[in-house]
This record gives C-alpha cells, structure tokens and sequence, in this order.
C-alpha cells in the first residue's frame, strides 16, 4: 500500500509538472540573406528546433543588411525589441550596448558554460557596452584580399604584395574592362570596415585610438591623414573604380565571381556567398576554382605603414536576449533554451559547414570546401590585429567618416577635410558625454 502511494503520488507530481508546463511564444528576429549559401539549412536549424521544443513557438522576422538595423533601432526607441535578436558587439548595434537593453549572458549563461568558447569571444572588453550582450559565434576578421589568381596569371600577374603591385594591374585590367580591386561602398560601412580600420591600423596601430579616446591625439594628426590618403589614391590611380560608390553591398559577391574584379575587399564572412548552397547545388565560385584559383591575403603593405600586416579584426556577430524578460520567468527560460540550441555543436558544424563562419564554440568539426578551409589559414598567417573602428567610436562619429569615405570616393572631398570634419564629431560626441 506504501509503494502504491509514493507510485500515485509521484504520478501527480509529474502530471501537475507538466500542466504546469507554460507554452511559450518567442519573438524572434533574425539577419539572414535569402540568396545567399546556407539558407535553406538556416531556415531548417529553426524548424529543427520548433519540432524538439513543442512548447516553445518562434514568432519569426528575417532581414538583412540595413534593413535589419533600422529596424532594430526602431524597435530599441519604441521599448519593443523582439525576445531574441541578432547583434553586432559594436556601433552597429550601438543602442543596444550603450543602453543595456540586452541581458548580461555572462551572468545569465554562467561561466562554465562560456568556458566552451575561445576566450578573446567571450571578454566582454571586446563589446561596446563592456558586458556580454552578445555570444560572438566568430571572432571576425573584417578586412581580407579575396584574389583571383588564375585571372591575375591570366594577365601577366603574380600575387600582389605592394600598393605599387596593384598600381602596375590597372592599365592592363582597364583596358579588359576589368577592375584590379572592387569594394562596393553604397551602403556606407564597407570601406569603413573593411579597408579603412586596417590602414589606421597600419599607420597609428591601437595605441593611436586609445590616444584619440583619451584626448591626447586627434583624427587630424598625421596617422589618421595617411590612411585617408591611401583611400584617395586607391581611387585617384583606379585602383578601386569611383563606380563602386554606387554599388549596393549585396551586389558586390556576384560581381567578383562572375570575374569583374582581380580582388574583392570584404569581411571572412564572405566565404559564405561563393561557396555551393546544398540545396540548389549551385556555386557563385565552384569548389575546384575554390581550391585552384582563388586566394585570401592581407592587404598589401603600404609606404610608411608603422605597424606592418595588421589586419582589423573584431568579436563577431552572435545571439542576445532582450533585458526586459523577468528574471524567472518562462519566457526568459525559453530565450536560454533557444541560444543554448543555437550555439550546440550540431548547429555551429551545420553554420561552419555553410561557410557562416570559422565558430568560437570549441572543436567543431565540419566538411568545408576549399575556401572556407582558407580561413583559418588566413587566421593563423595574420595574427597581429587591429580595431575596426565602428567597434570603438560611437555612431555619430562613423556617421561622419562613413559618408568623407564615399566623398573621397566620388572625388568631391580631400582626406585633411574629412580627417576635420571627423575630429568635429568627436569633440561633439565627447562635449555630449559631459
């Protein structure tokens, strides 16, 4: 009789848990391309998910590029950020940071969960806010030389290592109608993110940042005017085409593999749009000209350059939850339960494998094709880094250099006026912060 009451009673323990058991809606906001490599896996990961948590429903919104920033500001100034959100560990995602709107996952994760993770992913000194707002998925090199090798040799060219190499490619190239080095810059940051951090890295290095922040240096001193130079030259010797100001970010990846381009400027992240999406089979870069003809470099070196083959580098994009879930409640149990699925092993090797990223999660393994198994490659020949600068200075000053990159660009600004015109928005910023 004993046994038949603990039996029943435990019974109705596990019949009131699971009564008890809220289902939960989450709203879910999520920055992916529908063209791009890997969406079809992207779209199963979430599917994958909804099937193994029936309790849990994801209210799903997907945008990308800055669609999907303009809209998570908009949602930041109306107190109505989603449960879970994709997020940048910089002035991308500024508001975020600098506001706290996103829970510590540092606190909320734990720290024998976050020991999984490489340790540069995980330090919160490499957000803006300096905490843990996101769970980087990569740890970012924004600024990589995507060549093309076999047209270069089809050319007359070997692997460009000096800013002089690239200058001798263009009559040949332009008279093809080909362009030596192509960086899309319509949409503002590219150049900015990825050329622009690693030649201020290269004249003045971090120190140089530091200095600016701590009001003892300015963007006119000579190291900040030098990196500006290049870029005009870059353009003034048509290098880069004046063109490229007035092409979209998205419709740069295409370009470059169709074979419009010697070299392509953008982030690792980049990987992803070349290499063959499972589901349709198809490649913008098939995998043997993957391994065959195309290379990742550095940047060349650059006369007078102080801090040689820095290349800027950065705490990636990762997951973060909304600071206005109650602590204790369901919903932020099942903003946990979703993060903690999408950092699991299978998840990242599925990500890694799609050409997403190179993942922080430790010992992911996955059959890549030949450019992405370029990465950490590329990784391991570059280790001296720099700041990307949108991840150390606030918007408003980003907003200034943004726009003076794409006016040396169109030709219609000098680099001393833009250097001035940057150093205004500091001083405001900083008068702004009294």
């Amino acid at each position: 009789m004993k046994r038949m009451m603990i039996a029943v009673m435990m019974i109705a323990v596990i019949a009131a848990g699971v009564v008890a058991q809220e289902k939960v809606t989450l709203n879910v906001f999520n920055y992916q391309q529908a063209d791009q490599a890997g969406y079809q896996q992207d779209v199963q990961i979430w599917k994958d998910f909804q099937t193994q948590n029936p309790d849990i429903t994801l209210n799903m919104e997907v945008l990308f590029n800055d669609p999907y920033h303009q809209k998570l500001e908009a949602y930041a100034a109306s107190g109505t950020l989603p449960d879970v959100f994709y997020l940048w560990p910089g002035s991308r995602s500024a508001v975020i940071h600098t506001q706290h709107l996103a829970k510590d996952l540092t606190k909320l994760l734990g720290k024998e969960y976050l020991e999984r993770f490489s340790a540069a992913a995980v330090n919160p000194k490499n957000q803006l806010g300096g905490y843990l707002a996101e769970l980087p998925q990569s740890f970012t090199y924004t600024s990589v030389m995507y060549v093309n090798k076999k047209l270069l040799a089809d050319n007359g060219f070997g692997l460009p290592k000096t800013f002089a190499d690239l200058r001798r490619m263009v009559p040949r190239l332009k008279a093809k109608g080909l362009n030596v080095v192509m960086l899309p810059d319509k949409d503002g940051w590219p150049m900015q993110s990825c050329l622009f951090s690693t030649l201020v890295g290269r004249f003045g290095g971090d120190a140089y940042i530091d200095a600016i922040l701590a009001g003892k240096a300015k963007f006119t001193d000579k190291p900040f005017v030098e990196a500006l130079k290049v870029v005009d030259e870059l353009y003034r010797d048509g290098i880069i085409a004046r063109s490229d100001n007035q092409v979209g970010y998205g419709e740069g990846a295409g370009a470059f593999a169709s074979g419009k381009a010697a070299i392509y400027i953008d982030g690792d992240w980049r990987v992803g749009a070349y290499i063959t999406d499972k589901a349709s089979g198809k490649a913008l870069i098939s995998p043997e000209a993957q391994k065959n003809d195309f290379v990742l470099l550095p940047f060349v070196s650059i006369p007078g350059e102080k801090y040689h083959g820095v290349v800027s580098a950065v705490a990636g994009t990762g997951w973060a939850i909304s600071g206005s879930l109650p602590e204790g409640s369901a919903k932020l149990a099942a903003a946990v339960r979703l993060i903690k699925y999408l950092y699991s092993p299978e998840v990242q090797s599925i990500r890694f494998a799609t050409g997403a990223y190179v993942p922080t999660l430790k010992g992911v393994k996955a059959d890549v094709e030949p450019l992405m198994a370029k990465v950490p490659t590329f990784y391991a020949d570059n280790p001296d880094t720099c700041y990307v600068l949108d991840g150390v200075l606030d918007p408003s000053i980003i907003t200034v250099l943004n726009n003076g990159l794409i006016d040396i660009g169109l030709g219609t600004a000098t680099p001393q006026k833009v250097a001035t015109d940057v150093q205004k928005a500091f001083e405001s910023w900083k008068a702004s912060q009294k």
